[in-house]
């Protein structure tokens, strides 16, 4: 779930939250050893080497500084996964460090809602901010953070096409522990219960064996539904393959394309019988049982498999969510999933070009394992991010100036378009105007990626040397969301990081 940042603070405060930015990575020391999360132990200045796909074999480490001589264009799949920020505040709070190779930094920042104005038509307006860093920010030689921002319009409840939502879910053994099972019953009674009679539900469980509970059925139509998830009870092994294979199969029979058709996985991402490797398993699947039906995985409880659950969804054309709680399941289902129903925009993609005679090098924080080849930018036919009404979507760069003036920086955003099979496309550019008094959104974004690089081991500065900064920004902030997003920044510090 997005958490809401529309307060703006006067420019006094915001020189005073930019004056505690500048303190966020005048740190020195990396991440301490975590003890229970088996997070790798680094020594005094190194850098984790980031984290392998366990089925690619591919390491996946933090982004460098890049010369835009040598290469001055940065491309990448547009990513609204939150996720591994949801995940990493449950570690925390249960008094445990998340495992580095969980703690993606684009989906800390992409938990936050930074407020972009709207455009008035379909597609992504663009919005960018340029933050003057201090001299000591210890990220190469950076002196600034360039925020692109991206935002798609809301679509009111009254405009939505109606939706076909096909639930595979887990009822493996495992979904026993901690009563996983009995919060996705919970969540599950909960949204359907906000769904319009027209729109339609069927649902799919699997664990040694996968069984069809509920062929597609209209919300208004049945008391079945409702029976159907009240007899959901955890047993067996996980052939997740198997009850991926029944959804898509049901998910396409029911296909409408005049409704939202999705498939919503719901699991701890253990799969351990049939096939266990997201590729392998949407290629069993097949492209054209696929085709036009986006997946939404949902990973519940304290521990789960994120890797598969997010490499499943990203090459399912949809995003990965988790909860561990009937009130995490809540802001889930009710505040997100609901709200935001349909596709605005499909293989969306960005591409931000740097100018060499302003601009030294750059660094993209994050989305490491959305890159893209420069010259697939313009290849439609290229997998991408999908993207639904009222979402934004937020990347945040460091960068070194040579001193020219000029350009830093243009951006270019591509898409199809759901409706019309035809390709959108927006265009901005940041110049050397530097925001001196940045936005407190702006912020914001800069410390959920200053704490992700913290876990993740990235970084040349400690949670203890971030916290007092960040207190003192929330202390600018009247969302509960910044504080929470303090309170964990404490407990990290508290445990080593």
């Amino acid at each position: 779930m997005r958490r809401p940042l529309k307060a703006t603070i006067p420019a006094a405060a915001l020189a005073a939250a930019m004056t505690a930015l500048t303190a966020l990575t005048a740190c020195s020391g990396p991440i301490g050893d975590s003890g229970a999360s088996d997070m790798a132990e680094s020594a005094p200045g190194s850098v984790d080497p980031g984290y392998t796909d366990t089925e690619s074999g591919e390491t996946f480490a933090p982004n460098e500084a890049v010369d835009p001589a040598v290469d001055p264009e940065s491309t990448f799949a547009v990513d609204v996964d939150t996720a591994s920020y949801d995940f990493a505040r449950r570690s925390l709070l249960d008094g445990e460090l998340p495992p580095q190779d969980q703690v993606r930094p684009e989906e800390f920042v992409n938990s936050f809602d930074y407020d972009y104005p709207e455009p008035e038509g379909n597609g992504f307006g663009v919005h960018l901010e340029t933050v003057e860093l201090p001299e000591w920010y210890r990220s190469g030689d950076a002196s600034l953070a360039l925020r692109v921002g991206l935002q798609t319009r809301t679509v009111p409840d009254s405009e939505r096409a109606d939706v076909n939502l096909t639930f595979v879910i887990d009822v493996s053994g495992s979904m026993e522990a901690d009563d996983r099972i009995g919060i996705v019953r919970d969540s599950l009674q909960m949204l359907v219960g906000e769904l319009r009679p027209s729109d339609a539900v069927a649902i799919v469980t699997y664990e040694t064996d996968s069984e069809v509970l509920l062929e597609m059925t209209e919300v208004g139509d049945g008391e079945e539904i409702g029976g159907a998830i009240d007899d959901l009870e955890a047993r067996g092994s996980t052939n997740m393959q198997a009850g991926l294979e029944d959804g898509y199969e049901i998910a396409a029979e029911s296909f409408d394309s005049e409704r939202d058709n999705r498939v919503i996985l719901l699991s701890d991402g253990e799969a351990n019988v049939g096939l266990t490797e997201h590729d392998a398993m949407l290629e069993e699947i097949g492209g054209e049982i696929a085709d036009g039906i986006t997946l939404l995985t949902v990973g519940v409880g304290d521990s789960y498999n994120q890797e598969l659950l997010e490499q499943l969804a990203d090459n399912g054309d949809g995003w990965a969510v988790y909860f561990a709680s009937a009130g995490e399941a809540e802001e889930v289902f009710s505040e997100r999933l609901t709200s935001t129903l349909g596709v605005t925009a499909e293989d969306a993609k960005i591409q931000v070009t740097f100018d060499p005679e302003t601009v030294a090098d750059y660094r993209l924080i994050g989305f490491e394992n959305r890159a893209l080849e420069d010259d697939e930018f313009e290849d439609d036919s290229v997998d991408a991010g999908e993207v639904g009404p009222g979402h934004s979507v937020t990347a945040l760069y460091a960068i070194s100036t040579t001193g020219e003036s000029g350009e830093y920086a243009s951006v270019a955003v591509r898409w199809t378009d759901p409706e019309t099979g035809e390709t959108g496309t927006a265009e901005a550019t940041a110049g050397s105007i530097v925001t001196l008094l940045p936005s407190h959104t702006a912020n914001v974004a800069l410390v959920a990626a200053a704490f992700a690089e913290v876990l993740r081991g990235s970084a040349e500065f400690t949670c203890a040397d971030l916290l007092a900064d960040a207190e003192e920004l929330a202390a600018q902030s009247e969302y509960p969301e910044v504080d929470e997003l303090v309170e964990l920044i404490a407990i990290a510090a508290d445990l080593g990081a």
